[in-house]
């Protein structure tokens, strides 16, 4: 097969990647990888490649603890239960500012931005609504560079074959880092206190925190205690007691259950770790690898522009993610921890940037401020961090 052919395919299938995942990022990996799979492989084989994502164990409880995550927080939403987490939350009203928008982050709820709106509403009324939405963005998604329960940090660290818990290590830096570029562009001036007009209550507190935290420290156990042949089942066990842990406190009707995970919608959380396995399957079958191995690409280049770049033309980390990581790979490169770390907190912040993030598009509206506004407060705290990112890549690549 002549390699003209192989890159055509090769682009096109990014091309429908990146187009359809702007919707839908499960159908945009199967729709990307039927694309590349029928320019560049045998029509015999390409059955195989799908099937086999489909009967792989560890694909299959991925995507299942995957699919429970926005269950949970659909739960802890329609329950009461996070506005009973924040309202109880008295630490302050530069911390109320930080901390609502980032515990509503560890649960990927499809418009979750628009959960945190009204509490930084309310937490900042002195404060400019383009610094609000700012924050309520940012803010919102600096936990995805630590909390491991983040699907993005699943998927891309899985993709690199590196151990999650091992990466947190060399992510810690970049998050510490986020929060000070967030205190000192959004938070820097804030004054004031928050009235919150009754008492706060540490028994009503305790269970929706229970809820978050449950999960990562039962994955982290399991996996230390017992070592699981298919460490996938532990990451499924875990978030499958924060379910059950809010089932139990929610002491909800069988049918008002059904609704709201009707309302999750968990099968698109799934769904994207199938499609990301078939994409990966018919990637590496395609014959793309052996003609990267050709190109001179820099790993700085790669890890720090080109990450941030795709970051922002995503509005997504998956979808980066499973472009660079595979291309890294085929070099003959070593992802090691560090390296990736500085990968993964370059597409954040062009993911942060991003006018197709959702998050982003809902926090302009909610907050009624124009895109050029918001471009404004936001661009300098993620270039600032992109050049860091670069400096860094200089002294680890």
């Amino acid at each position: 097969m002549s390699s003209l052919l192989v890159w055509t395919g090769f682009l096109l299938a990014l091309l429908v990647l990146l187009w359809v995942c702007r919707r839908n990022f499960a159908l945009g990996m199967f729709l990307g990888a039927f694309v590349l799979a029928i320019l560049t492989i045998p029509p015999i084989e390409i059955g195989l490649l799908f099937a086999s994502a489909l009967v792989d164990p560890s694909t299959l409880l991925l995507a299942f603890a995957v699919g429970l995550i926005p269950i949970v927080g659909g739960l802890l939403k329609e329950t009461g239960q996070m506005d009973i987490l924040v309202r109880n939350l008295r630490i302050g009203k530069k911390a109320i500012l930080t901390v609502s928008p980032a515990l509503l982050g560890m649960l990927p709820m499809p418009g979750g931005a628009l959960l945190s709106a009204p509490m930084v509403e309310k937490a900042g009324k002195a404060v400019s609504k383009e610094n609000k939405c700012g924050l309520n963005v940012w803010f919102r998604h600096v936990i995805f560079l630590i909390y491991p329960l983040t699907p993005a940090l699943i998927v891309s660290s899985r993709i690199a074959g590196l151990d999650y818990y091992g990466v947190l290590l060399y992510l810690t830096p970049f998050f510490l880092l986020a929060l000070f570029l967030g205190y000192f562009f959004f938070l820097r001036n804030v004054k004031g206190e928050i009235e919150y007009g009754r008492r706060s209550s540490l028994k009503r507190l305790f269970p929706p925190l229970a809820v978050i935290f449950i999960a990562p420290a039962l994955d982290f156990l399991i996996k230390a205690l017992f070592e699981p042949s298919v460490s996938e089942l532990a990451t499924l066990v875990a978030v499958a007691s924060s379910l059950a842990l809010v089932v139990g406190i929610s002491r909800l009707k069988p049918w008002e259950f059904g609704e709201i995970v009707w309302k999750s919608k968990p099968w698109n959380f799934a769904l994207i770790i199938v499609g990301m396995t078939v994409f990966l399957n018919v990637f590496t079958a395609s014959g793309v690898p052996d003609l990267i191995q050709t190109l001179q690409i820099n790993p700085l280049l790669l890890c720090g522009v080109i990450a941030f770049l795709l970051g922002f033309a995503t509005g997504r980390i998956q979808t980066p993610a499973l472009i660079i990581i595979p291309i890294f790979l085929t070099k003959g490169w070593l992802m090691t921890a560090p390296i990736f770390a500085v990968m993964y907190f370059s597409i954040f912040l062009g993911y942060a940037l991003s006018p197709i993030h959702p998050c982003v598009s809902l926090s302009l509206q909610f907050f009624d401020v124009g895109i050029r506004d918001f471009l404004k407060v936001i661009s300098p705290p993620t270039l600032l961090g992109l050049m860091i990112s670069l400096i860094l890549l200089l002294f680890i690549g």
